[in-house]
């Protein structure tokens, strides 16, 4: 059955994705009252009636669309953090970001997406990454390709000798060995800054629009989506130690998503020489 749900026909996901945000999010966007946004841990980690609302939204689709698969979202596990181990269990797992880009969307602004992954062992299958208030959808499936609203599209490389273009994590968020690692972009070649929303970010890297980003956090709800884009547009990753990321944890950070090898290569070089 999980197989027949693979080769078959995937638009139904990405109906419940586009259900979810028209009726949990963008209702809310610009309209958010005092007691719709909660601090999780701190200023700089938001939660919204919003988020938690799409997460139980989709939850519920996601399983109706495939029996016997889990659900792995930000949300869920904030709130019971052994919901996270089902990454590495033998069920498929939808793994699920309402609203990545929190601070954005309380701010009023466009820059914020939901993301969905489906995997399974530890393997990424397929992934949506949806831009309400841009109206834009990727998709990627392993093996088919990437997607923006039903066109291909390729990540390319960058122009020759051109100083990158990285989105890489806020120093607020790192380890004091991350900050060093990350001091690394800051070099002649690198033009780095603060990354937005991941899932955004990652989009941009697959469309040739951003060359890399350079990542010193795991949480598989906020790469998932967005690794899989990446690596169906014709992009590679790695983590500091060379090893690829690994979704249920663990991996050796930071890492990097990039458009082409050779790209992610230049990256990995220059954390590890910062490092």
């Amino acid at each position: 059955m999980f197989d027949d749900f693979l080769t078959g026909d995937l638009s139904q996901v990405e109906a419940a994705v586009r259900a979810a945000a028209a009726a949990e999010i963008m209702p809310r966007y610009r309209q958010l009252a005092d007691d719709d946004v909660i601090e999780k841990n701190g200023p700089h980690d938001l939660v919204t009636t919003a988020d938690r609302r799409a997460e139980e939204h989709l939850t519920a689709s996601l399983l109706r669309l495939l029996p016997g698969s889990v659900v792995v979202g930000e949300e869920a596990v904030h709130a019971d953090p052994k919901v996270y181990e089902a990454l590495g269990g033998d069920a498929p797992v939808w793994i699920v970001d309402p609203v990545d880009g929190t601070r954005q969307f309380v701010a009023g602004e466009r820059g914020f997406c939901t993301l969905v992954a489906l995997a399974h062992h530890g393997e990424l299958l397929a992934s949506w990454t949806y831009a309400p208030a841009l109206d834009e959808m990727a998709v990627a499936v392993r093996g088919r390709g990437a997607t923006v609203d039903g066109t291909a599209i390729r990540a390319g490389s960058p122009a020759p000798d051109a100083a990158l273009r990285i989105a890489m994590s806020h120093p607020d968020y790192t380890s004091d060995e991350q900050k060093r690692a990350l001091l690394g972009l800051r070099a002649e070649g690198f033009a780095a800054r603060p990354c937005g929303s991941a899932g955004l970010e990652y989009l941009a890297v697959a469309r040739g629009q951003a060359d890399a980003v350079a990542f010193s956090w795991e949480f598989a709800w906020d790469h998932a989506a967005g690794l899989l884009l990446v690596a169906e547009a014709g992009g590679a990753q790695a983590t500091l130690s060379g090893a690829p990321f690994r979704i249920a944890g663990g991996n050796d950070l930071p890492f990097t998503a990039a458009r082409d090898r050779a790209t992610a290569d230049r990256v990995l070089a220059a954390l590890r020489a910062g490092a």
